[in-house]
């Protein structure tokens, strides 16, 4: 899992806003199999090694449910170690009676599901980058049934469900966003992402170091929609790891050069993309 370290730009921490916090807690924790790392009435740091936070819920004031046709978070994906630990939570998953879907995307095989506010979730295994396909530096992707029987032959039905598995990290983000040509400007030009794969005038899927993305854009909520209200459940942030402090300089001049705004506090970096999407940037 290289692409998750330095010096490559990746997705270290997702934070969403979520209606009831309690009832959330407990999904994500008997049904998706985080650990709590920190707590209080409002927030909650999620974590599956008992160190690092990757996904943090957060409860708003006055919370709104969340906006289906607004920019903000498709889904955020969870990258396991592992085939088998995916066939695992696939037996976890039926024993819970939990509706999912699939895909097998060549890169990597996938399950899809929502948490109780709609914050869609993934959480994938990738193949062998060896058997990735690249044209035209362009990785082959595609949206295939997933072969469960072949899938469920990696994992133990019998073994007991402990939880997300250590190793377990952020693996990608994807989001809605306006309008597609000012995302690639900012996501591009300005944070320095390399394009991995277009979807037509849809969706753009861009990475750091030959991943086979880091993170998506689309329009399929609408081209031109708004952000959503603040309180309202959905993406509140993501955080984006950089190499070093160099790094973060130029990709600061790049930001302001293409009109973002940039404000910096405490070794971070704040920025918000043309589609209200706010981003942390840390430089440790």
């Amino acid at each position: 899992m290289s692409f998750h370290h330095k010096p490559n730009k990746y997705v270290k921490n997702v934070t969403i806003k979520v209606q009831h916090l309690e009832r959330s807690l407990r999904y994500y924790r008997e049904v998706i199999g985080f650990q709590v790392l920190e707590e209080t009435t409002t927030t909650a740091k999620l974590t599956t090694d008992g160190e690092n936070n990757i996904l943090t819920l957060v409860q708003p004031e006055n919370p709104l449910p969340k906006e289906r046709r607004a920019t903000g978070l498709y889904h955020f994906a969870i990258l396991v170690p592992r085939r088998s630990d995916l066939a695992n939570i696939v037996f976890h998953l039926i024993d819970k009676g939990i509706r999912i879907g699939s895909s097998d995307h060549l890169v990597s095989e996938a399950l899809y599901l929502n948490d109780p506010d709609g914050n869609g979730i993934e959480i994938y295994v990738d193949r062998d980058p060896k058997t990735w396909s690249w044209k035209n530096e362009e990785v082959m992707m595609t949206v295939d049934p997933l072969d469960f029987k072949d899938l469920l032959q990696a994992g133990n039905p019998e073994e007991t469900w402990n939880g997300l598995p250590d190793g377990t990290l952020m693996g990608h983000i994807h989001l809605h966003v306006s309008r597609l040509d000012e995302a690639e400007e900012f996501y591009v030009k300005g944070l320095g992402y390399d394009i991995v794969n277009r979807f037509g005038d849809q969706a753009l899927f861009i990475s750091s170091g030959k991943y086979h993305h880091h993170i998506a854009l689309n329009t399929w909520a609408g081209v031109g929609v708004p952000s959503p209200p603040k309180n309202s459940a959905g993406l509140d942030s993501f955080t984006i790891d950089l190499p070093d402090e160099t790094v973060k300089d130029q990709v600061v001049s790049r930001l302001e050069k293409i009109g973002a705004r940039v404000t910096e506090e405490n070794e971070k970096v704040v920025t918000t993309d043309p589609s209200g999407n706010r981003i942390q940037l840390e430089y440790k």
